[in-house]
């Protein structure tokens, strides 16, 4: 199983993590996330990531998924990136999360795929009455 960790602004990941359990009617496992507030000291962070990465890591890798590309908390998750073992995504959304624990039982490669794929899908246009 992969383990997924949302570094983000504020409350933001867990408020995803809780919509994702909303959706699928229960909180997923293996699931954790770093909310960093402009009173964080970034530096100060690494370590707590790494330490959520070891408790994520069952064998199959981690993805890491983060709001805003070159923010802060992106910042943060690209010195946990591990080539092939720990990957990151950023812009993350809640179809992009519900669709990388849908398939988090793939291979990671796999997985960022799906989430990928997920994430830029579930952004568009709505028309009136469909």
């Amino acid at each position: 199983m992969i383990g997924i960790l949302i570094v983000s602004h504020g409350a933001f990941g867990e408020s995803l993590i809780h919509s994702a359990s909303h959706v699928l009617g229960k909180r997923p496992l293996y699931v954790r996330q770093i909310g960093i507030t402009v009173h964080d000291d970034p530096e100060a962070l690494i370590p707590v990531g790494e330490d959520h990465i070891r408790f994520l890591d069952k064998g199959a890798g981690v993805l890491v998924l983060t709001d805003i590309y070159g923010a802060t908390p992106s910042n943060v998750a690209t010195r946990l990136l591990r080539p092939g073992r720990v990957e990151g995504l950023a812009g993350v959304n809640l179809p992009m999360l519900i669709r990388a624990l849908t398939y988090r039982e793939e291979a990671l490669e796999t997985v960022i795929a799906k989430a990928l794929s997920g994430g830029t899908e579930g952004v568009l246009r709505m028309q009136p009455g469909a």
